[in-house]
């Protein structure tokens, strides 16, 4: 009886501040992404024959199943993943192999990146945002010592990151492409590669992504919308992106109530994934989107302060890499909804509907939170042994 209470003390050892912050911000973020998921799908559930509460409900069993494994993930060590990296990446490219080369593969808006097992439906492309991250994380830290050799380090960085990137653009889906990019400029700068390095290779990513940009004529007529929106065509590629502002405009600054959206009533396609923002907008006013970016600058703040805190490679490289990922495509799909980047089908993380999209975004936060976990353990083994050595 005497181990067993000593066992679940230490199960429920108070952990630090940033592991309470984050996992307070990911449970509230999650929260209110349901109930915008359940706002803004109603209609569109409805319409297609299912009952009103289908997304919301579909939305809300990956919650019940993420949120959990998300806190077993933060108990698991670092050791772990840096053990299994490689196999983790390899896994998720095969998995990605079978959606690009086999009839596996289901195609949603031009964009083949999902697949389809049976009843089953993911996107792997979310499982290689993980792997690939654990992985970079891995191998800088083995090469931390020779981190300023370009063909050391920066080389075969590059040239295995390029093999998911491959895969991921394969299938037409250059907002995942993008994202998975951002993911190795941030493992890359917060393990400390030399800046010179990265702005290379942030360069040549920039260049690629605005030729992939104009190589067909749908992300053609995106730019074209995205630079003349007053000429868009209302039934073409502009459509979206003016029923999204629209929304927002009638919005005003406190909303027109939640669950009064006009422009959810099928007007505004994806009003519960890529443009759930705009929906929030308009139920909420722009009291509501400024909470949503402040619960973003919040998280921001938060994922730098672990970053700041660990004291190894692979933790700095591995939340540096989530943190971007993170951050950076919650950027760009406000970016889109607002007009000021062209439309590329990324979800805004934690909040809009999409099941993979959520399961993935909370294991690579329950990683992060097992680094902030370590971080509070070393700082209380530091303590007891300055007091053993006072004492001594």
């Amino acid at each position: 009886m005497h181990t067993a209470r000593i066992s679940l003390g230490r199960a429920f050892e108070a952990e630090s501040a940033n592991y309470f912050m984050l996992l307070g911000l990911t449970l509230f973020m999650v929260a209110f992404g349901l109930l915008m998921v359940l706002s803004s799908s109603y209609v569109a559930s409805h319409a297609d024959g299912s009952s009103f509460f289908a997304k919301f409900m579909n939305q809300g069993l990956y919650a019940i199943i993420g949120v959990p494994m998300m806190l077993v993930v933060s108990r698991i060590p670092a050791r772990f993943w840096q053990k299994w990296a490689w196999l983790a990446l390899l896994g998720a490219c095969a998995l990605q192999c079978l959606v690009v080369f086999t009839p596996l593969g289901y195609g949603i808006n031009n964009n083949t990146n999902w697949l389809r097992l049976g009843p089953i439906l993911f996107q792997p492309s979310e499982l290689i945002k993980i792997a690939l991250v654990l992985w970079l994380g891995m191998f800088l830290t083995r090469k931390q010592a020779r981190m300023t050799q370009i063909g050391q380090a920066l080389v075969p960085v590059i040239l295995i990151s390029l093999v998911p990137l491959f895969l991921i653009m394969k299938g037409n889906d250059l907002g995942t492409t993008m994202i998975v990019g951002l993911v190795l400029i941030g493992a890359l700068f917060f393990a400390g590669i030399p800046l010179w390095q990265l702005l290379l290779v942030g360069a040549a990513g920039a260049a690629g992504a605005l030729v992939l940009g104009f190589s067909t004529k749908n992300r053609v007529d995106r730019i074209q919308a995205f630079l003349h929106p007053e000429a868009a065509d209302p039934n073409g590629s502009g459509y979206q992106v003016l029923q999204g502002q629209w929304g927002m405009a009638n919005g005003g600054i406190f909303g027109v109530g939640l669950g009064n959206s006009e422009s959810k009533w099928n007007w505004l396609p994806a009003s519960s994934t890529d443009f759930i923002f705009s929906v929030t907008a308009e139920e909420l006013g722009l009291v509501g989107a400024v909470l949503v970016l402040l619960l973003f600058v919040a998280l921001a703040f938060v994922l730098l302060r672990i970053i700041r805190s660990a004291n190894t490679v692979f933790g700095r490289a591995v939340t540096g890499g989530v943190t971007v990922w993170i951050i950076g495509q919650a950027i760009i799909n406000i970016a889109v909804v607002v007009g000021l980047f062209p439309a590329l089908g990324v979800p805004l993380p934690l909040i809009s509907s999409g099941g993979t999209a959520l399961i993935s975004t909370l294991a690579a936060l329950g990683i992060v939170l097992s680094f902030a976990r370590e971080e509070s353990r070393a700082a209380r083994r530091g303590g007891l042994s300055a007091r053993a050595s006072l004492k001594q």
